[in-house]
């Protein structure tokens, strides 16, 4: 049963790896390659939700790699394996013949392998493994096209921001061998002792919330739009801003263990679908819209996770991972046809291509929380659930929603307008015509992009009584909470509402805006992400780079100058010793060879060969010894 698990993970990264190296050699079979790979994984992972493997290996001593498909990871691995199969399928389309499609769909496939590795781990060691190289895949993703300006620096701030916060993940894995929890397995972590448990907790509260883009983390979000449109469908839907959500969902007994860990993850979330919630109403771009939303609505599902609702929160991920997905599909149609993001150059794109306009018109639909679609459904669940916990949540909560049929509606209204007859460039940018402009898209986009929209269409079935019986029991999360009539009743109220109140107001927005070229303070805070980005800037960035430069001129003047100075000091001794050497040892063998030389010089002179000359030295030297004897007798 072990080998189905293995081969689940195995297939599109082994795929994905080879795709990968052999890069542009791989340009003609990876556009089909890879959705074979995807659709074999899909059916992989239907198999294993069915047959719940597990399987385990040795990774350090004593230290297992444990992997099992359980309930929550049996819907998790069907989710990841659907969007990603969609996703591959319309990509097909997507990277140009002149790019590196090896490179590319390798990629996807390494995305997608790392986060089905992250769901179905049982151990912290292994999940920080598949989390590490889900945040460098993702990074070489949003940096895709890298020779455009901009994108390389947005795919670093994402992945700056995101690995800042996965440093949690280290902390909680120290802190649990700390605490007692050798093993490292998910469901020990509650054991830690005495404080271990609190920094355990920390960890990974913090490793979550800067995964899915919560506050105040959520601008890294803002700069992933600089990836190509299918990537940021996958990536927004079911794998990287949803594993911080889906591990929370999966550690409610360590949120509980802490007592503290559950009402911080609770408020953040809720607070994030609000504030997120405005920043999406406040985007003029269709992308940054699409970002934001997904902050807040990923929001309901940290809120579910923090209050308990592990089923609403699973629900509300599953419905939202299809929603989004087609939405960004949609919209990287659009994008491509168009050349432009912005909402005031995209009127009459729904009216334009009817297929398309329909699936994105049922997304932004079920987006918006409006009955009897999936996120209204799943909204109602997380409600109750922070209704159950803490009234404030609920009251929160539910203007989030509001404010979620707000920007839904916005995107909606703007696509499904007439085009002006004659579209002016410098008026509020809209589009224009060009020959080659407004291409068709292709056939094989559709079946994707109309396959997740009727899924996130219907997946509010999850709520119903028998479904949700179901779920429950496949989760282990035991008797769900009952959900009162009257709160559906308020939850479609609101949505419905505001939905309204946005559809009659935004004609009055759209002339006031191209009236007035500047909008209020306060929407340009929110178009800006809260200032976010900034405020990390002021805040982190700067004091950082102040504090590099710091050390840097400390290096070269303290440490780098002591060794410099030694360094001049060691050449002024060696000269020192030059000097004394030459002038001194050197000179006195020098004068001592010389004297010897000279020496040599005077004693070889009597050495002439002529007899006579010996005869007459003998001579005198006999003369010069009798004289010494008789002086000295």
């Amino acid at each position: 049963m072990s080998a189905l698990l293995w081969a689940l993970l195995a297939l599109p990264l082994g795929a994905g790896t080879l795709l990968c190296l052999g890069g542009r050699r791989c340009n003609a079979c990876a556009p089909v390659a890879a959705p074979a790979v995807g659709a074999a994984t899909l059916a992989l992972a239907v198999v294993a939700a069915v047959a719940r493997p597990q399987a385990s290996a040795p990774l350090f001593a004593g230290i297992r790699a444990g992997l099992r498909v359980d309930g929550l990871s049996a819907v998790m691995v069907v989710t990841v394996a659907a969007v990603t199969t969609a996703v591959l399928v319309f990509s097909v389309r997507e990277a140009g013949p002149d790019e590196n499609r090896g490179r590319y769909f390798g990629l996807l496939l390494l995305f997608a392998a790392a986060m089905l590795v992250t769901v179905t781990a049982t151990t912290l060691a292994l999940l920080l493994m598949a989390w590490e190289v889900m945040g460098a895949a993702s990074w070489a993703l949003i940096g895709y096209r890298w020779r455009q300006p901009g994108r390389a620096r947005a795919a670093d701030t994402a992945f700056l921001t995101t690995r800042a916060a996965d440093l949690g993940l280290y902390l909680a894995a120290g802190a649990a061998m700390a605490g007692g929890v050798g093993s490292l397995r998910l469901d020990a972590l509650p054991q830690a002792d005495g404080v271990w448990l609190h920094l355990t907790g920390a960890g990974v509260v913090l490793a979550a919330l800067g995964k899915s883009a919560q506050l105040p983390f959520s601008f890294w979000l803002s700069r992933a739009m600089e990836g190509p449109s299918p990537v940021s469908a996958l990536l927004h839907s079911a794998t990287m801003v949803a594993a911080g959500a889906y591990l929370l969902l999966r550690l409610p007994p360590l949120l509980t263990a802490t007592h503290w860990a559950g009402p911080l993850v609770a408020w953040s979330g809720a607070l994030t679908a609000l504030l997120l919630g405005a920043v999406a109403v406040a985007q003029r771009d269709v992308k940054q819209l699409l970002a934001a939303s997904t902050s807040a609505q990923v929001g309901f599902m940290v809120l579910a996770a923090g209050s308990g609702g592990v089923a609403a929160g699973t629900v509300q991920l599953v419905a939202h991972a299809a929603v989004k997905s087609g939405l960004f599909l949609a919209a990287g149609i659009w994008l491509t046809a168009l050349r432009t993001r912005q909402l005031t150059a995209l009127r009459g794109a729904a009216r334009r291509w009817p297929s398309v306009g329909a699936a994105f018109a049922a997304g932004a639909l079920a987006l918006a929380g409006l009955p009897p679609l999936s996120l209204w459904a799943a909204k109602d669940q997380v409600l109750g659930a922070a209704r159950a916990d803490d009234p404030a949540l609920y009251a929160i909560a539910l203007a989030a929603s509001a404010l979620a049929a707000v920007y839904s509606v916005k995107a909606l209204w703007y696509v499904t307008r007439p085009l002006p007859r004659e579209p002016n460039a410098s008026d509020a940018g809209y589009a224009v015509e060009r020959p080659g402009h407004r291409q068709r898209p292709a056939r094989s986009a559709l079946l994707p992009l109309w396959a997740l929209a009727c899924a996130g269409a219907v997946l509010g079935v999850l709520v119903l009584p028998g479904p949700a019986d179901w779920l429950s029991a496949l989760l282990g999360t035991g008797d769900r909470p009952p959900l009162h009539p009257w709160e559906a009743v308020v939850s479609a109220a609101v949505a419905l509402g505001a939905a309204g109140a946005a559809w009659t107001w935004l004609p009055h927005v759209a002339r006031s805006g191209r009236a007035a070229s500047r909008p209020p303070p306060g929407v340009r805070w929110a178009e800006r992400w809260l200032g976010l980005d900034r405020a990390a800037h002021v805040l982190l960035v700067r004091p950082v780079m102040a504090l590099a430069r710091s050390l840097a001129t400390f290096d070269d003047r303290v440490v780098d100058g002591a060794v410099r100075q030694l360094g001049r000091g060691g050449l002024a001794l060696a000269r020192l010793a030059r000097r004394t050497d030459d002038g001194g040892l050197d000179a006195a063998v020098s004068a001592v060879a010389a004297g010897a030389r000279r020496l040599g010089s005077w004693a070889r002179r009597p050495q002439t060969g002529l007899l006579h000359q010996y005869y007459a030295q003998a001579v005198v030297g006999f003369a010069a010894l009798t004289l010494l004897v008789l002086l000295v007798r």
